[in-house]
């Protein structure tokens, strides 16, 4: 698996060499250095989407960068080196959505000798029995931003544009949005979108030749490692007089999902968690999940709730306070986590 993930870079090298070698070849002084830093082992890759997530790593007494080399940039992107409790690290940044996401966690996984991901921040919660500041891992993650769209005046009992070649399907369910109109007796020209699986290219099997997932699974040992983790105190003010309404808690839960956009909507959220049980939405955990799926790498999510993606006060949405308590306690959980990982 590690020669395909080398060849892979090697390609991605030599198309950007003859796209743009100015911006895209990597010179060939950084992959000396990424041979050097896989030599020295296997790592755990902690991948997270932004800067307010992955500060209180960095600054954390538990991540001591390596001096020799604390980081590798690489497409703009900078992979960190260095041990979280005594466990060799990459940590990267991926910024915002699906599709950063998911070219970070390929060139982490194409690049460097690693052995599992790790990827945390914070999400919008869909679940009303858990609060905001409670730290969630799913058992799966789905991106339900992939779409069949159906024209106005057709339904269920309608076969989908290319149904029949196994390009859409009607197995996942669709969400009609006359159901949401204030009077339920209208129709609506947007009419119903279905839900689609992922296409998927699994290492090891022919090219080319496709697979569909939907519900993709985190590791089963990494998820049953997380039990341990329940009863952690975790942080509950953001100050001296401004205190969430209970202690947070860590929860190992059913579902999260993942798509481009950013849910501070009542309705949309309830639909969510009716449709799919769904706890956590983000805009990039489902990506990382894909990637680690089609390359067979262990893989566990941790997401901190910082609002209630449109559930709560009509003012404003709750993230604006919450997300720095809400990703303190997401790298408290981390750090948890990867004390109880064998060096």
């Amino acid at each position: 698996m590690k020669l395909f993930l080398m060849i892979f870079a090697w390609f991605v090298v030599g198309l950007c060499f003859l796209v743009n070698r100015g911006e895209c070849v990597i010179p060939e002084s950084i992959l000396k250095d990424i041979d050097s830093v896989n030599k020295d082992g296997s790592y755990i890759g902690v991948v997270v989407p932004n800067s307010f997530e992955m500060n209180p790593l960095l600054q954390s007494s538990s991540f001591v960068v390596n001096q020799k080399r604390p980081y590798l940039e690489v497409s703009r992107r900078r992979f960190r080196i260095g041990t979280l409790e005594n466990q060799r690290v990459i940590i990267v940044m991926t910024g915002l959505s699906m599709l950063n996401a998911g070219i970070t966690t390929q060139l982490l996984l194409s690049l460097f000798n690693v052995k599992g991901v790790l990827h945390f921040g914070i999400a919008g919660n869909a679940n009303t029995e858990l609060e905001i500041g409670d730290v969630v891992i799913p058992k799966f993650w789905a991106h339900t931003g992939l779409w069949s769209w159906q024209r106005y005046g057709q339904g269920p009992e309608n076969e989908l544009p290319l149904e029949s070649n196994g390009d859409y399907t009607r197995s996942i369910g669709y969400l009609k949005f006359a159901d949401y109109n204030n009077d339920t007796t209208t129709d609506n020209l947007l009419n119903n979108v279905w839900y689609q699986p992922e296409e998927v290219f699994l290492i090891e099997t022919t090219p080319e030749i496709r697979q569909h997932i939907f519900w993709v699974p985190v590791d089963e040992h990494y998820f049953t490692l997380f039990e341990k983790l329940e009863g952690m105190k975790l942080e509950e003010c953001i100050n001296a007089t401004s205190c969430l309404p209970r202690a947070p808690k860590v929860a190992r839960v059913e579902r999260g999902v993942s798509a481009n956009m950013f849910i501070d909507n009542g309705a949309y959220r309830t639909f969510l968690n009716s449709k799919f049980n769904v706890t956590p939405i983000d805009m990039e955990s489902a990506a990382v999940a894909l990637i680690c799926y089609q390359q067979k790498i262990p893989f566990l999510v941790i997401r901190a709730l910082s609002d209630l993606a449109g559930g709560g006060s009509a003012i404003s949405n709750e993230a604006s306070l919450f997300a720095p308590l809400a990703a303190q306690n997401a790298v408290a959980a981390l750090v948890k986590l990867v004390q109880l990982l064998p060096s």
